[in-house]
């Protein structure tokens, strides 16, 4: 019996990177999955590269309709959910004086106020003594240059991930944050830097990597079941950073 079986697990953006690790090692655990994504083409991919027990939904974290939308979209494949891993996001960097309201608002809009209405649209469904996972990062306890935006986003959901963890103590949901160190997935090749400068920054960033490399999808995914299964049962307001030492790197 796997540490899952039984519980449905929902995962935003779910359809690559550490979401994707994360719903292949839950349904290899005994989840029923359901992943998120804006693409409907890359959701359906996924969801036939996972195989049996996942399913997929249209869901953009930065879009308030779609959104609002998610609990009866869901209500159609599961009545309830026992782990809601809340990983959608994006990373957006730019100097400080040359971040636009426009860099500034899609990192907040889809960082903090769409993984704030997620868990809020969706508490409705969630059992008691369900798990509540949130995806921060190790950059908002140490600075990095053109971070400014998108560390602030995820500070925001830090400090939500500890206050839900004492307003829904009473239903028993434990709810705890994942913080990412420097992880191998598409959010780098997202950055719009060219290939060679991408090359240098990530030589840059592994070289302050006490473990001297980058981490993998599955480091998180990891992670994540261990707060989504019972072996977390009496952890809660908690954040886990994985990143090979980095965060105690100076």
């Amino acid at each position: 019996m796997g540490k899952l079986t039984g519980k449905t697990a929902l995962i935003t953006g779910g359809n690559s990177g550490i979401g994707f690790a994360t719903a292949k090692l839950f349904l290899k655990e005994g989840a029923k999955v359901i992943i998120t994504g804006r693409n409907q083409q890359a959701v359906d991919e996924a969801v036939k590269n996972l195989g049996a027990g996942a399913h997929g939904l249209i869901s953009d974290a930065g879009n308030m309709a779609q959104v609002n939308e998610l609990p009866q979209k869901l209500a159609t494949i599961a009545p309830k959910l026992d782990v809601l891993f809340v990983n959608a996001g994006v990373g957006l960097f730019a100097p400080f004086e040359q971040t636009t309201e426009e860099v500034f608002d899609s990192n907040l809009d889809i960082n903090f106020k769409g993984a704030f209405f997620t868990v809020q649209k969706l508490l409705p469904l969630l059992t008691d003594g369900a798990s509540v996972i949130l995806n921060t990062t190790i950059l908002v306890h140490s600075g990095m240059a053109t971070a400014s935006a998108y560390s602030a986003s995820k500070g925001a959901l830090l400090s939500l991930g500890k206050t839900l963890a004492i307003e829904l103590a009473d239903r028993r949901i434990r709810v705890n944050c994942i913080a990412p160190g420097p992880i191998a997935t598409p959010i780098y090749a997202k950055m719009g830097m060219p290939e060679e400068v991408l090359n240098e920054f990530a030589a840059g960033v592994q070289a302050k990597v006490p473990l001297k490399e980058f981490g993998q999808p599955e480091h998180i995914a990891n992670t994540a079941l261990f707060l989504a299964s019972d072996d977390s049962a009496y952890v809660t307001g908690a954040e886990i950073s994985v990143d090979g030492g980095k965060s105690m790197a100076f």
